[in-house]
């Protein structure tokens, strides 16, 4: 991992959200969004053989694979599968989602919550079947009461998908996944084909080409956010044991295009950090892609105080930040941008990303300054209402004629005046 001083760490994260997806790629994402909207389901068939090297007949998901998921898995693997979706939901189902109307002098005011009706979950499913992602972005959407979700996963070569995905979508009460990943996956959903029905927002991780393409086409479709590679930012004192530092930080740096930072005030867990990241890596079977995220994306910051440390990590905005110091709640009031707060050392985020019950899909590339972890709110619409009598109109319809003439807009003041 790099060193960095403070001011280095400051002037590197602060400025790391303006990095700008390779040209190259750019023009790749909008070439398939361009190809899938004109041609459909032909050019989806064209891109699965391009990319997952598969000839796909049909992209939605047979139903013989549900029962060969229930056949595949271990009876362990089913009840911690059930286990994560009852805590996730139990989590959501804690955030308010009503709406309200109440009385102000003469007029009703209020606002109504609607659910969205069709969401599509983008699944990775490429070299690691990410089944946890889609429990951490269907339960919250099942919770907000959307009625309709459907899957999108990349298929094998041999056109298959992972009986972990299917089976978490069976006890989510989905029954339509389709063999589909990448750019032209989300171009899909968005358009809709022949195949693939249209969906009101896409919600999920993925890589560079799910991100852009999720980019591209915000407002032809809803987007949550745009997840890029995951990132988790350590703050640890001279209390952190440095197993367990070095634990989390290798437990992000598995992920493809990872970046694992570590803050500190210790000197001696620096010294030790290269030695024990070399004894763990040695038995990690991700160990090349761990490796990887280490030497080209990891940093060490030295700091003099804890409250240093939080300064830097609110520049980052980390999409993980774990607090593995003496008292972490005295540092949480400082805490200003991250997707997620880990506080202790028995709060890992590894477990966060399984079964705690908050999303683990959660604002990356230093969005966390403005976005927030998948919820409720995600899936559902806010629509104002008011209700005014004849009375009301009088008490304020003038002044609101006076503002429509102010701003040129002659038929508005009169459409007003007409119910005085």
């Amino acid at each position: 991992m790099r060193r960095l001083s403070k001011d280095e760490a400051l002037k590197i994260f602060q400025r790391r959200a303006e990095e700008a997806a390779p040209l190259e790629i750019r023009t790749r994402v909008d070439e398939i969004i361009k190809e899938v909207r004109l041609r459909g389901d032909e050019a989806l068939r064209a891109f699965s053989i391009r990319f997952d090297r598969v000839n796909l007949v049909d992209f939605r998901v047979p139903a013989s694979f549900f029962a060969e998921a229930h056949h595949h898995l271990s009876k362990d693997l089913k009840e911690a599968i059930q286990l994560a979706i009852t805590r996730v939901k139990a989590f959501y189902e804690h955030q308010p989602k009503e709406g309200f109307i109440h009385q102000s002098g003469d007029a009703l005011l209020g606002q109504l919550v609607r659910p969205i009706e069709r969401l599509g979950c983008y699944i990775p499913g490429g070299s690691v079947p990410l089944f946890s992602s889609l429990i951490m972005t269907a339960v919250p959407a099942r919770v907000a009461g959307v009625p309709e979700i459907i899957v999108s996963t990349p298929a094998r070569p041999d056109g298959t998908i992972a009986h972990e995905i299917v089976y978490t979508a069976e006890l989510l009460g989905i029954d339509k996944i389709y063999r589909l990943g990448g750019a032209q996956a989300i171009a899909a959903m968005a358009y809709g084909t022949a195949s693939v029905p249209k969906v009101d927002k896409v919600v999920g991780p993925g890589n560079l080409y799910t991100v852009l393409a999720k980019q591209a086409l915000f407002g032809v479709v809803g987007i949550e956010s745009l997840p890029g590679p995951t990132e988790t930012l350590v703050l640890a004192d001279e209390s952190a044991d440095a197993k367990h530092v070095v634990a989390d930080l290798l437990a992000q740096a598995e992920h493809v295009g990872a970046q694992p930072v570590l803050v500190t005030t210790s000197n001696k867990l620096l010294a030790q950090l290269d030695e024990l990241c070399d004894e763990q890596l040695a038995t990690l079977p991700t160990r090349q892609d761990a490796e990887e995220s280490l030497s080209q994306r990891g940093y060490a910051v030295k700091v003099d105080s804890l409250l240093e440390g939080v300064e830097i990590a609110n520049a980052y905005a980390p999409e993980h930040l774990c607090l593995l110091v003496q008292d972490p709640w005295e540092i949480v009031p400082y805490v200003k941008h991250a997707g997620g707060l880990f506080i202790g050392e028995y709060s890992l985020e590894a477990l966060g990303d399984y079964i705690a019950g908050p999303s683990h899909v959660m604002p990356t590339g230093g969005s966390a300054r403005f976005l927030s972890a998948v919820n409720v709110r995600d899936f559902q619409k806010v629509i104002p209402l008011l209700s005014l009598s004849a009375k009301g109109i009088k008490e304020i319809g003038p002044a609101a004629a006076k503002m429509a003439r102010a701003e040129g807009l002659e038929a508005h003041a009169r459409a007003i005046e007409s119910r005085l």
